[in-house]
């Protein structure tokens, strides 16, 4: 086994279906790797779409009861269980491109130091703006082919091409290269995701748990990398940009409190600092890098952990 998938859901089984159609086309051999379904309380027929897959791909389907938000504690059913040496988190409603596995390893093997890898995603909308447009573009059984037109036409790039512009595509000597780390197109080492203590399962509301996620990767030493040709389209699904927004910022107060860093001490500020701006203003406030920081904390005897 060389990879193992990890998709939380929730009440989507259209776009899980979508999710493990695309995962059935992978160049990737289906014995090569497993796909872990974490089920955060589903009422719908999300485990009969699961079974119907199962002639098709190694699948493995955790349940949890519904007692509200817990994406993170159903990233963890799936992530607990996973046996290969790489890991790649996805979402439902996430269409793989066919190399989409391979490349996530083929990145990896090249490396000879953990990676933080970040995929590419097209069409991710932040207020599902566009979202009729978006789903005539999309060819569902022929996702390589809608990213090579979007590639072609410029439309609908992956929404952090504001921050590539910014910093360029080699990012990870930045103080903040964590901000990147979506959850909906990475991969880590697994033995890593493990050692960190996976998701924190204390986001009960929506958002932060990846860069959180990612932020105790960058302690770990894993290097943060972007793989453009790991590609994925984003399938647009209903959502509230301020909705999401409000329970993110809670979340970030939740971190600032757990870690107490300055550059952590920033993100309950996201709502008037650019978030893709974030490690400008790190820079200009001269603030330690988060590392440097805990080092500092300990070596003071202010911090046990």
């Amino acid at each position: 086994m060389k990879c193992s998938v990890v998709i939380p859901t929730y009440n989507r089984e259209e776009l899980l279906r979508h999710t493990l159609n695309s995962l059935t086309r992978q160049t990737l051999p289906a014995g090569d790797f497993e796909v872990l379904i974490g089920d955060d309380g589903s009422s719908d027929g999300t485990k009969a779409v699961v079974d119907g897959f199962r002639d098709r791909l190694n699948l493995r389907y955790f349940f949890q009861e519904d007692l509200g938000h817990r994406a993170a504690q159903a990233r963890n059913l799936g992530l607990a269980q996973a046996s290969a040496e790489i890991c790649v988190l996805m979402d439902s409603g996430v269409l793989a491109s066919t190399t989409f596995l391979a490349t996530h390893l083929a990145t990896h093997e090249a490396a000879d130091v953990p990676l933080a890898v970040c995929g590419y995603v097209y069409c991710f909308n932040l207020d599902n703006e566009d979202a009729i447009l978006i789903l005539k573009a999309i060819d569902f059984a022929n996702p390589d082919a809608t990213i090579a037109k979007l590639k072609r036409s410029g439309q609908w790039l992956d929404v952090r091409e504001i921050f590539y512009a910014r910093y360029g595509d080699d990012f990870a000597d930045l103080p903040a290269p964590w901000l990147n780390y979506w959850t909906c197109n990475v991969s880590a080492r697994t033995a890593q995701l493990h050692e960190i203590g996976m998701f924190d399962e204390n986001f009960r509301r929506w958002g932060g748990e990846d860069i959180d996620l990612g932020y105790r990767l960058h302690r770990a030493g894993a290097r943060f990398v972007l793989n453009r040709d790991a590609t994925a389209i984003h399938v647009p699904h209903p959502k509230s940009f301020d909705g999401n927004n409000d329970q993110a910022a809670e979340n970030y107060r939740y971190m600032a409190r757990k870690y107490g860093t300055p550059i952590i001490d920033l993100l309950p500020r996201i709502g008037e600092l650019n978030f893709f701006e974030l490690n400008d203003i790190i820079r200009e406030l001269g603030l330690p890098q988060c590392n440097d920081f805990v080092a500092a904390q300990r070596s003071q005897g202010q911090m046990s952990g």
